[in-house]
């Protein structure tokens, strides 16, 4: 993440989202960390400042030119201090309905665009002596893997807490900033150069899909493209690509929470461990991915049947990031991604039989292209002049259209734990935005033998987003029972019930969820409990919000 440069223009999908940014739905991705003992703020501080060379974008903040004329660039924060960026709060009680709270109002504000878009947050008073820390990113800086990628170089891999030196490490000398008139030159030149190549890439890449949807099943993909897109699917006949257009052509049908975002933000979270994901994995022949969107998709059955909402011949859409980094490179900083919509029938009610169902649904969508479609549509809005993307951005996400009923994330975290000056890090619960009519998005992180499960929901539009959370945890139990996975008793999990929760309304009893407790210890209650420590797997290249 140290290949940066002073000036350098951002990125179409980065800037989109600062366009598409609203009072009230911040775009920032986020981690929400526990820690072992308790973490002094001015040692953090001195900490993650020593730490900020290695990562120049927290010293740089996104400018735009004059009337927008060109991309926003990246510059030197003339005025940087790391005490804008490093905060604490400290709870009252420490329950893990307060932290919770306390996240969501953290992960609802925006971040001043004036100074570099990131900050770091330390809360205090937890149970068991542990230290909260949330770690809060615009998403114009960062996606899923990059973010990870950041993670490692601001946490280390060893128990030893590093020495401190008490001494201020050396920055870049910031350039004077342009004038307007030098800025809006530079701006228009910019905007010239990357709207030609954005054509020409539009043009190369719907050449190459062409080719790749007429071309018959037996020709190799590594034989046409290096292309890290093309990688994501395998050759399909021209009928699937038309079906798929024709799929995506109809409208998504809402859930309850498919409604306008105006904030504030709520967090939720859940857990599970991996040994468990993967038995199952196994067990169905499936990836880890297909897993997790079946879970998700029996939760939102069962959520949208409390609200009593018939999902009976109904299809859920679930959009997937996919990384497109070339060889994997974490790197590479800002966004590589694009995005695999998947529809899934509300048609079958086994839980394995549902497993089936998303498995053929996924694999339709990855050799329909899917993918390369979403890709595709990006290139062709890049291409338009930057005053007109910045519209666009901002009215798409105030219009009433429902692009899909939520977005499911999925990132390889560390197999092994890593530590903040010597306390080492129990959970770490992945946050991604909502925004225009997405409610409700969901956040799938691995790390040391657990799956960590964050649901961002809009106050308004789910304002029981912990029944979700509990839904979820319920529905991977009644999926691994019905894989005939062997679980031994003293490890087998089962959400936990409180008394608020059973005087929800009823759901039918073949789809009954429970939700989580609200004062247990910050990894009690809407989680199951850990597992042995297992290498996480994926099946989309790696994926990231």
């Amino acid at each position: 993440m140290s290949d940066i440069h002073e000036n350098e223009s951002l990125s179409f999908i980065d800037a989109l989202f600062l366009y598409v940014e609203q009072p009230g739905a911040p775009v920032n991705v986020a981690s929400v960390m526990a820690f072992e003992g308790l973490i002094p703020l001015d040692e953090c501080m001195e900490y993650v400042e020593s730490k900020l060379p290695q990562i120049p974008r927290f010293l740089q903040r996104p400018v735009t030119t004059p009337f927008c004329a060109g991309p926003p660039t990246w510059q030197y924060d003339p005025h940087f201090d790391v005490r804008h960026h490093v905060h604490e709060i400290t709870l009252k009680r420490g329950t893990d309905t307060e932290w919770k709270a306390a996240v969501s109002a953290i992960l609802s504000t925006h971040l001043d665009r004036s100074r570099p878009l990131w900050e770091i947050t330390l809360l205090h008073g937890l149970k068991s002596q542990r230290t909260g820390v949330v770690v809060k990113v615009h998403h114009c800086m960062v996606d899923g893997v990059a973010g990870v990628a950041m993670l490692h170089v601001l946490l280390d891999p060893s128990s030893v807490a590093p020495p401190l030196y008490h001494k201020k490490p050396s920055f870049p000398a910031v350039p004077p900033p342009h004038d307007p008139g030098t800025a809006l030159l530079d701006g228009l030149i910019s905007t010239c150069f990357s709207t030609a190549q954005a054509l020409l890439t539009a043009h190369s890449e719907l050449l190459r899909l062409a080719q790749q949807a007429t071309a018959s099943r037996s020709e190799t993909h590594a034989n046409r493209t290096q292309s890290s897109i093309g990688a994501l699917a395998q050759i399909a006949p021209l009928g699937n690509l038309a079906n798929l257009l024709s799929e995506l052509a109809q409208p998504t049908e809402r859930l309850p929470f498919n409604v306008l975002c105006h904030g504030p933000q709520k967090f939720d979270w859940a857990e599970i461990p991996m040994a468990e994901i993967v038995a199952v994995k196994q067990a169905c022949e499936a990836t880890v991915n297909e897993v997790v969107l079946t879970v998700l998709s029996m939760a939102l059955q069962r959520y949208a049947e409390l609200h009593t909402l018939n999902v009976k011949g109904r299809k859920l859409r679930i959009v997937v990031p996919v990384n497109v980094r070339q060889n994997g490179d974490a790197s590479v900083a800002g966004n590589q991604i694009t995005f695999l919509p998947v529809d899934i029938p509300c048609s079958v009610r086994e839980p394995r039989a549902f497993l089936s169902l998303v498995q053929e649904r996924v694999k339709f969508s990855r050799t329909a292209h899917g993918a390369e479609l979403v890709g595709l549509l990006g290139v062709l809005l890049g291409a338009l002049p930057t005053t007109l993307q910045s519209l666009v951005g901002s009215v798409l996400s105030q219009l009433p259209i429902s692009v899909c009923n939520s977005i499911c994330t999925n990132v390889h975290g560390p197999k092994t734990p890593l530590y903040l000056l010597g306390h080492k890090m129990v959970s770490t619960y992945p946050y991604v935005p909502i925004g225009g009519e997405m409610g409700m998005n969901c956040a799938v992180m691995s790390y040391d033998g657990t799956l960590f499960v964050g649901f961002t929901g809009d106050a308004k539009a789910i304002p029981d987003l912990r029944q979700l959370a509990g839904f979820f945890a319920e529905s991977f139990v009644e999926l691994r029972d019905a894989t005939g996975v062997h679980i031994p008793k003293k490890r087998r999990s089962r959400p936990k019930l409180n008394v608020a929760v059973r005087k929800t309304p009823k759901v039918p009893a073949a789809h009954a969820g429970a939700a989580p407790s609200s004062d247990a210890a910050p990894r009690g209650d809407t989680v199951v409990p850990r597992g042995e420590a297992v290498p996480s797997e994926s099946s989309l290249s790696a994926v990231s919000a």
